[in-house]
């Protein structure tokens, strides 16, 4: 998923909450935005709302391409 299809918004946090979001997205070793995401998809889930699953980033060297020999 590129970062061109996922929407973008302005969040407005408290601080103290922004800094506990850094705290557990560091022992997670995420990113603050990927650690807001987690937690949306959790709580969401707890609730019985059904949201697709997250296509990960295609990581690494594309593969080599199969010829005839």
């Amino acid at each position: 998923m590129s970062i061109a299809s996922k929407k973008s918004f302005p969040l407005r946090l408290d601080p103290a909450l922004y800094a506990a979001l850094e705290r557990a997205a560091a022992a997670d070793l995420r990113s603050v935005n990927a650690q807001i995401e987690v937690l949306l998809r959790e709580a969401l889930a707890r609730r019985g709302i059904k949201v697709s699953p997250a296509q990960l980033a295609r990581r690494g060297r594309p593969p080599k391409e199969k010829t005839d020999e």
